[in-house]
């Protein structure tokens, strides 16, 4: 008898939909960093996806919201480094610095920290900023200091995470633009540290 090759399931609505959307968020990202938000157009974009303009308008309200899309999955891959970063049988100060190491890394990759920390704030505003940092890595840093019982009466815990977030901030921009990467690393944990307290002891084994 002659052999039959099956034929191979066709790809579902949904995957195609979901393939067309990373399409146009990784071509808009490129020409974002590249070219800055301000001078690229949607029909580039769609060019550049290989998609009609069209089709970039079912998938997007417009360039904002697609704009905002790529930064939300920026954001979310820096939390997937921190997360990776922070494996449970780390103690929380441990984890701490971990993910704080994690976050200065992450930051590093091309692109990155023009849209989250320079293209973001002026497109999408402070406030809309703060809301995908605050669901994102910022959060990891507030439960990371509250596991470590950081602040407690001293300091209120909210206004410090908001703090050592926005010093974070500065530190992966200043190895944008060329800063000593060694320094700032240092610099930050030693901060870090300060907000940490000394190490408690460890109880002698019995």
């Amino acid at each position: 008898m002659p052999r039959t090759t099956a034929t191979p399931p066709s790809r579902t609505n949904r995957e195609r939909t979901e393939t067309t959307r990373l399409a146009l968020i990784e071509a808009a990202r490129g020409l974002f960093v590249s070219k800055g938000y301000g001078d690229t157009s949607t029909p580039e974009i769609a060019v550049a996806a290989g998609i009609t303009r069209g089709a970039l308008y079912h998938h997007f309200v417009d360039k904002r919201d697609l704009f905002r899309q790529v930064l939300v999955r920026e954001a979310e891959a820096v939390a997937a480094g921190i997360e990776a970063a922070t494996p449970r049988q780390l103690t929380p100060r441990e984890a701490l610095i971990e993910g704080s190491k994690a976050y200065l890394d992450t930051m590093t990759v091309p692109g990155r920290t023009r849209l989250l920390l320079i293209e973001g704030p002026a497109v999408l505003g402070l406030a809309e900023i703060m809301a995908i940092d605050e669901a994102t890595s910022a959060n990891s840093l507030r439960r990371g200091l509250e596991r470590a019982k950081v602040g407690k009466a001293e300091v209120p815990l909210d206004a410090l995470a908001r703090l050592l977030s926005a010093a974070f901030d500065r530190a992966a921009l200043e190895i944008d633009a060329g800063a000593d990467a060694d320094d700032i690393r240092a610099a930050m944990l030693w901060l870090l540290q300060q907000a940490l307290g000394p190490e408690p002891r460890r109880k002698p084994a019995a």
